[in-house]
């Protein structure tokens, strides 16, 4: 063993929220070292938000060009390199990697360990042939696929989201497990790519969104040849003649490969929590508030703590530890405001309260408003008017929670999420200027659509015509 290392701050896990805290403290002038195992840039960049999106980004430029009639102009087949779109995505990720490799982290003045790390006491840490006695230790060592106990299952080739990115065939009929945002994505991209596509969700698609704007989803999902199938238990796996066969009842689905994305489950095996005296379960390491762990020293973020797993999340827990870690700020975390985004085609982005959620907490002092993408003029200009926004309120004007489906929701999400986090009430959003013709008009428009009934009502009219004949 090499001497022993004592930063202020140890960081186990190179993802994107442990990657957040080290660039933070050690510009702010902590000593850090940061340890990872495996790849940085974690799961984010490796094999979840970054090919992910590169992957649809393919589907979506196919899917422009066979819908390019509805513009005038002479739509095509595209011919589908599935090689090319790995390259692509490869090409994506190493464009990316620099920004998070080691030599970009020891130029900002943090020592990177690249082995796996275990505690070997409440205040001390193996890496490699290092020893870490930090003044705080911070776990962000992320999440894996959780592969559902089916039987079969184990001894089927099957994909997650871990070696789906590396396909270079485009498959003949993809079957996939899981219909949460993860497997709705995947499913869409490949069947624009030419796949036959087969969705088996145990419950009902995008349970954690408003059904009113799933619909929309789903709507389209069906229209584009993907076949969803709800409340569809597999009650097992088998090896098949061209792939792979999942039992649904009394139906026997064949297809040439099998997508798992049912989930996922905190990472932290090997790691040593018990000899740090780390609570525990296999729902993640628990934390309180301040993200910190039944032992004091050691804080706990991202998929690791349980929660959100968002990489916005992470990068959210990043802040609250640094003020903690650094600063012994109390500083919590925040769960009103989480927003989340299903990148299908259309998106579905959604903050705060569902409006069944509102109603549940608030009764039927909730005020819903729909405003759909058809009244939007650039939406009209570009073809591109399926959805909408529903805004779910107080009867004070205070924002519960926003849901958006359509082109670019999730970019129209913003000043919904800064209203919720800032304690904003509708009218500062229906009175801002908006350029025109923007899609974000539409977020002004439910605004001003919440007080229409009051502005437009007949005390208002009486108001006006008494005035008219004071001259």
């Amino acid at each position: 063993m090499s001497d022993v290392l004592t930063p202020d701050l140890c960081v186990i896990g190179a993802g994107s929220g442990g990657l957040s805290v080290a660039a933070g403290a050690v510009q702010m002038g902590a000593s850090v070292v940061l340890i990872e195992r495996h790849l940085m840039g974690g799961d984010c960049l490796n094999f979840g938000c970054v090919p992910s999106k590169s992957l649809i980004a393919a589907a979506h430029a196919v899917a422009g060009m066979r819908g390019a009639r509805r513009f005038g102009i002479a739509a095509a087949e595209p011919r589908v390199d599935a090689a090319g779109v790995r390259d692509h995505i490869r090409g994506v990720i190493e464009a990316i990697r620099p920004h998070d490799s080691p030599e970009r982290f020891e130029g900002l003045g943090c020592t990177v360990i690249l082995a796996a790390a275990r505690f070997a006491a409440a205040d001390t840490l193996v890496a490699g042939d290092r020893i870490i006695k930090a003044r705080r230790f911070v776990v962000a060592t992320g999440s894996v696929p959780a592969v559902p106990p089916i039987p079969g299952l184990a001894e089927a080739p099957h994909l997650t989201n871990e070696t789906v990115f590396d396909l270079d065939v485009t498959p003949a009929h993809l079957i996939v497990i899981g219909g949460g945002p993860i497997g709705l994505e995947i499913a869409q991209a490949h069947r624009r790519l030419g796949a036959r596509v087969t969705v088996l969700e145990a419950a009902r698609i995008l349970p954690k969104d408003d059904p009113d704007l799933v619909k929309v989803v789903r709507q389209r999902l069906a229209e584009e040849g993907v076949d969803i199938l709800e409340g569809a238990n597999v009650s097992r796996v088998e090896r098949g003649p061209d792939g792979v066969v999942a039992v649904v009842g009394e139906r026997r689905i064949e297809g040439s490969h099998l997508l798992v994305a049912a989930g996922r489950r905190p990472q932290f095996d090997g790691l040593g929590l018990d000899a740090a005296g780390v609570e525990h379960t296999p729902k993640g390491i628990t934390v309180d508030r301040r993200l910190r762990t039944s032992n004091r020293r050691i804080f706990a973020i991202g998929d690791a703590a349980g929660g959100p797993a968002f990489t916005h999340m992470a990068g959210h827990h990043a802040s609250v530890v640094i003020q903690n870690a650094l600063f012994r700020l109390p500083a919590k975390v925040n769960q009103s405001s989480v927003p989340w985004v299903t990148y299908t085609d259309p998106e579905l982005a959604q903050i705060g309260l569902t409006e069944a959620e509102a109603r549940k907490h608030h009764g039927d002092s909730v005020r819903v408003v729909w405003e759909p993408f058809t009244g939007n003029d650039r939406a009209r200009a570009e073809r591109a008017t399926e959805g909408g926004i529903k805004l779910v309120a107080s009867s004070r004007g205070r924002v519960l929670g926003v849901g958006i489906v359509g082109a670019h929701a999730g970019e129209l999400l913003l000043p919904w999420a800064i209203a919720i986090d800032q304690g904003l009430k509708l009218k500062a959003l229906a009175s801002a200027i908006v350029p025109y013709p923007t899609l974000s008009e539409i977020s002004k428009r439910a605004a001003g659509q919440f007080y229409a009934p009051a502005l437009f009502g007949p005390r208002v009219k009486w108001l006006v015509r008494l005035l008219s004949k004071l001259g």
